[in-house]
């Protein structure tokens, strides 16, 4: 792992300001304000996204996506719907790690589950594509949501290089659902961290595989967050 003391010293500094910031200046800052500043609400998503640290790749607007998560009544109801959308993905979705954080669906799938990349490969072979075309029917089901994809690799080849192949990856996965499932542009976002976030340890086969994954993650759109706060001050 190619983590360093610095990096760890970043890390606990950003978890510690999360807990610190206003939510409600979040709520109206602009999309470049919102990545610098995500607030303790989205720190848990977050965590389950990207691994333990937080680290530079991708576009930077991790914050932006995910947002703040409600609370209370309209939390409740939103949180229901989730729920049920995501027992749907649990059910028909081979390969599918399923877990529920705050208000969002985090979707794993590691080397050779549902889906999943040759060595130093970057396109969606058949296997995945089967995946794919089961999470879309239930994705379309569900229109009041995004979707953010998420790459990542293991540690083997330059940092450089898995950057790029975690990039291409993603956008594999995000180009094939809008060009092939015939998503909404407008409803995905991508990222990607290269080796930079291992959730297990590099220095085993097991974990290397492991850690070449690709997040899909869900969240409540602002259409569904502002229906669940009309119907929860009804």
């Amino acid at each position: 792992m190619k983590a360093t003391k610095q990096a760890v010293i970043l890390t606990s500094a950003i978890v510690l300001s999360l807990f610190n910031v206003n939510c409600s200046v979040i709520q109206n800052a602009n999309n470049k304000q919102k990545g610098g500043a995500i607030g303790a609400a989205g720190g848990a998503v977050i965590g389950a996204i990207i691994g333990n640290n937080i680290g530079k790749g991708g576009n930077g607007e991790l914050g932006a996506v995910i947002g703040g998560v409600l609370g209370g009544s309209a939390g409740i109801l939103i949180g229901s719907k989730m729920d049920k959308q995501a027992q749907e993905i649990k059910n028909e979705v081979p390969g599918a790690q399923v877990e529920r954080v705050d208000d969002a669906i985090v979707l794993t799938f590691e080397d050779g589950s549902g889906i999943y990349f040759d060595t130093n490969k970057f396109n969606i072979n058949s296997a995945s594509r089967t995946t794919l075309n089961k999470l879309t029917v239930i994705l379309k089901d569900y229109p009041d949501t995004n979707i953010l994809v998420v790459g990542h690799t293991d540690s083997v080849g330059s940092e450089e290089y898995n950057m790029e192949l975690s990039k291409n990856r993603a956008y594999s996965v995000t180009n094939f659902l809008i060009n092939n499932e015939g998503l909404p542009s407008s409803r995905l976002s991508t990222n990607w961290f290269g080796e930079q976030q291992p959730l297990h340890n590099n220095e085993s086969a097991e974990g290397r595989a492991k850690n070449r994954r690709v997040n899909i993650v869900i969240l409540p759109n602002e259409k569904m967050k502002k229906q669940a706060i009309q119907e929860a001050g009804r």
